[in-house]
């Protein structure tokens, strides 16, 4: 018998585990609940979740800070789910290693479709491809590892897809929206502040310079560019 993917929701309102067990069980999902950060962090760790439901208003600590302690060695997507709404709050949240962010009251419909996207990119058949090297930037799509000088690079699923479907691009110019459009699906074709937050991240990961990048460029009004040169 298939083994079913697992869950982890770290909300503490209980109706809201509810409402999210029901629909993710209804889908095939095995889901797991914590209701304060602290146990969210020690299930994390001990039932390897395939994505994490994260909400920003624990009751023992910010979900912040939960996000930043998870993101020092959890590689696979976190999905915030908070009341919180402002363009800080967001910005914050994805810099910090979130890979998409819901705000409540929300349609399960279309959480269930931000997994299915954010789960998407751990398993996508286009990744079993040969590592691809640039001076000492390493990215084995085989492995869904990128290396600088030989040493690992923490990336998020959604970081490494996005590093992917640039490097497997060298040379081209890809719009803002096939960028978000690949990566997200079309209903973020207008999240330009989503792209900017993540290429940001990445040039400070993979960049010798963040400030004067050589490998991811802008183009100006137009989108980026990968320069393996």
């Amino acid at each position: 018998m298939e083994t079913k993917q697992t869950i982890l929701i770290i909300d503490d309102e209980i109706q809201i585990r509810r409402l999210l067990e029901i629909n993710l069980a209804a889908n095939g999902y095995r889901v797991v609940e914590a209701e304060t950060g602290k146990d969210g962090c020690l299930l994390a760790a001990s039932v390897n979740p395939i994505l994490i439901i994260l909400d920003l208003g624990l009751p023992d600590m910010d979900g912040l800070t939960v996000l930043k302690k998870l993101r020092e060695w959890y590689t696979n997507p976190i999905i915030i789910l908070s009341v919180r709404d402002s363009e800080e709050d967001i910005v914050r949240a994805l810099e910090n290693g979130a890979n998409d962010y819901l705000t409540k009251p929300f349609r399960t419909r279309e959480l269930l479709a931000r997994i299915h996207v954010a789960t998407h990119h751990t398993t996508s058949p286009q990744d079993q491809e040969a590592a691809m090297v640039f001076d000492n930037l390493t990215i084995d799509l085989a492995k869904h590892i990128a290396t600088k000088n030989n040493e690992i690079i923490k990336l998020t699923t959604t970081e490494f897809s996005l590093l992917a479907l640039m490097a497997k691009n060298e040379g081209r110019v890809l719009t803002h929206v096939y960028i978000l459009q690949e990566i997200w699906g079309y209903g973020y074709t207008k999240e330009t502040q989503y792209l900017r937050v993540f290429i940001a991240q990445l040039r400070k990961k993979i960049e010798d310079d963040p400030s004067k990048p050589k490998l991811l460029i802008t183009e100006s009004g137009i989108g980026y560019r990968f320069s393996g040169i």
